[in-house]
């Protein structure tokens, strides 16, 4: 079987791509990953606020809602608990160009566009084969517009872009009042592929301590319905390429992936939840698919189940809401006590 792909014009040897995550936050897992059959590594991500923690301007982002970084297990970890300094990260791209072979990807979580623009820079200068933006923005204040919003969204890509040559994802959230258009903006402003979706990680309340406290959840399979569905309906509409994260947990989530259009799947809970080898594991089980199913490559599928190509396009659409509450049947039976 054939299974590589292209991901912005990098040759992979095959769709399934580790996402950012603890698994990266040092060599040996980033050598396990290869090892195990990963077709390139999104490294962990470098967060903006930790680099700038000395800034005057730190309190006035941790006060937009510091519960809004997805990896992070605590809400802004102090520098001697926080697994990794700016510095020793960017040294350990360097020492991953050396030491595998699989392309990797920097992943930089910003806020500010002077931020974005500098540790961008730097992230390239270490070597790193392309860079993911995780734009993890929650907006507090409301008196912003989400047309404010959208604007920092767009401008933060288009400066990134301006400054790098390697190619650039964006990694962003499903709350937008059109996805359709931002996704259609954010390829005009130069992304080379969009990872659709970022997990918004919401706190909850410690009734004993009175406190609010990160609660870190690990995505199940239901949670890919919302990016499978949105990447069904941009293909072939929105010029870039397309990367699902969440959810991702088998080898039939990896083929649905693809025949909704994405070039990659990222996965990150299957992995910690599993261990590394279940790379391998899901490498193996869409071989025999695709064997018993009489596919000879994953380009073969890509984009096959999307809007523009299925017999019922609507069904990606509000015909789909009714069809779902249509289909529900009582049990009087078993309803009863």
């Amino acid at each position: 079987m054939d299974l590589t792909t292209t991901y912005m014009g990098m040759t992979l040897k095959n769709p399934i791509v580790p996402s950012a995550s603890p698994l990266s936050k040092n060599l040996e897992g980033i050598k396990r990953m290869e090892d195990v059959g990963a077709s390139a590594v999104v490294m962990y991500s470098l967060f903006e606020e930790q680099i700038n923690s000395e800034s005057h301007q730190l309190d006035h982002y941790l006060a937009y809602g510091t519960e809004s970084f997805g990896e992070a297990l605590s809400y802004f970890p102090d520098q001697t608990s926080y697994n990794m300094g700016p510095d020793d990260y960017l040294n350990l791209i360097r020492k991953a160009q050396e030491a595998v072979e699989i392309p990797i990807i920097g992943s930089l979580n910003g806020v500010s566009t002077g931020g974005w623009i500098q540790h961008a820079k730097k992230i390239e200068d270490a070597g790193a084969d392309a860079l993911e933006l995780n734009i993890y923005y929650i907006p507090t204040d409301p008196a912003m517009t989400g047309a404010a919003v959208e604007e920092m969204y767009v401008n933060v890509v288009k400066d990134v872009k301006a400054t790098v040559n390697i190619p650039v994802a964006v990694k962003l959230g499903p709350y937008f009042s059109s996805t359709a258009n931002m996704a259609y903006r954010l390829a005009a402003a130069g992304a080379d592929a969009l990872v659709l979706f970022n997990r918004f990680y919401q706190p909850d309340f410690d009734l004993e301590q009175l406190e609010v406290v990160p609660h870190l959840v690990l995505s199940n399979p239901y949670a890919l319905r919302l990016p499978l569905r949105w990447v069904s309906i941009l293909y072939g509409r929105v010029q870039t390429d397309f990367a699902i994260t969440s959810g991702v947990h088998t080898h039939t989530d990896v083929l649905k992936c693809m025949m909704a259009g994405a070039d990659v799947v990222m996965v990150a809970s299957a992995l910690l939840e599993h261990g590394y080898r279940y790379v391998t594991t899901m490498l193996h089980g869409l071989e025999v698919w695709m064997e018993d199913h009489e596919y000879e490559s994953i380009e073969q599928m890509q984009g096959s189940m999307s809007q523009q190509y299925v017999n019922e396009p609507a069904a990606f659409e509000r015909a789909n809401y009714m069809k779902v509450l249509g289909s529900w049947r009582s049990d009087p039976a078993g309803m009863l006590p």
